[in-house]
């Protein structure tokens, strides 16, 4: 298959004021993040508010962030805690058009790690499939032996890696097949995962900051160290308040709202971000300089 690219952008769902999808901000957002630099999107995953969305929907937006970006990566996030489930929304996903799919290591249920190598050997026969490993969301690791060994399945490509053990990316890295890619799944640990073998990231400061990740990966990737360290560091305190302030992605849709994107209000559980909190952060990304690339609406400096 095709090269799914080394930046992706975990992208946000814009909602109208009646909290339905908003497909043409969508749109709209997709193009915006590929112009910034990202190879392709995630649609309808954490960032997305994924557990409010409906299936219907899910399977709509890849249609139409497919349309928008023809000649860019989509992927959809199609992962749950039943796998069946998963495979058959995996299926509609890759018949809508995306390129690849997300899918989390199975949650809430625990599964032990045989389960979890089953699950993924079942969603691998709908189409190419990204696993994502976050403990803190799922509540358990998929070991670094689980990992290597569903790395030999068909349509495995790759793993989004947020577990925040970057020995157990290491030892991904080390024995992975050709062609397994790893992906950073926490923006912090993008420079530290490429060092010891990883490929990408998939992002989420990237909808303020696209084109300095790319350039911070494409740096790193041809020998100027120093420079992909300095952007590292300088992102560092924005990348912190995006994912500290509150959990993804309250700061970040708060933020676009505030920066003059209709990234819309959120669906319940999550509510938005206090407005003192909201102006820290914007203060946090004013301190980042030309490294922030965002230029539509409102300006930030």
């Amino acid at each position: 298959m095709a090269e799914i690219g080394r930046l992706l952008t975990a992208m946000v769902t814009p909602f109208n004021e009646d909290r339905s999808v908003n497909y043409e901000a969508a749109q709209r957002l997709a193009r915006q993040l590929c112009d910034d630099g990202s190879d392709g999107v995630i649609v309808a995953g954490t960032t997305g508010e994924s557990p409010t969305l409906s299936d219907e929907e899910k399977i709509e937006l890849v249609r139409q962030v497919r349309q928008a970006i023809p000649d860019k990566n989509v992927v959809a996030g199609t992962g749950s805690y039943d796998t069946h489930h998963s495979v058959q929304l995996s299926a509609r996903a890759i018949a809508a058009g995306a390129d690849a799919l997300l899918c989390v290591v199975p949650y809430y249920n625990k599964p032990p790690q045989e389960g979890m190598y089953r699950h993924f050997q079942e969603i691998a026969k709908a189409g190419p499939v990204i696993m994502y490993n976050i403990q803190s969301r799922t509540g358990i690791n998929m070991t670094a032996a689980t990992t290597l060994r569903c790395a030999e399945l068909p349509n495995v490509i790759g793993i989004k890696e947020a577990s925040g053990d970057i020995t157990q990316m290491g030892f991904v890295a080390a024995g992975a097949p050709a062609g397994f890619r790893i992906w950073s799944g926490d923006d912090n640990f993008t420079l530290p995962l490429l060092a010891v073998g990883g490929f990408g990231v998939i992002c989420v400061i990237s909808h303020v900051a696209g084109s300095s990740m790319k350039m911070m990966i494409e740096s790193y990737v041809s020998g100027r160290n120093d420079e992909a360290r300095r952007i590292h560091l300088g992102l560092l305190p924005v990348m912190s308040a995006l994912m500290t302030t509150a959990p993804n992605p309250v700061p970040l849709k708060s933020v676009l709202n505030a920066l003059g994107f209709p990234a819309g209000p959120f669906r319940l559980p999550l509510v938005p971000l206090p407005a003192a909190d909201v102006d820290r952060v914007l203060d946090v990304i004013r301190g980042a300089g030309d490294l922030i690339t965002f230029r539509t609406g409102a300006h930030v400096g």
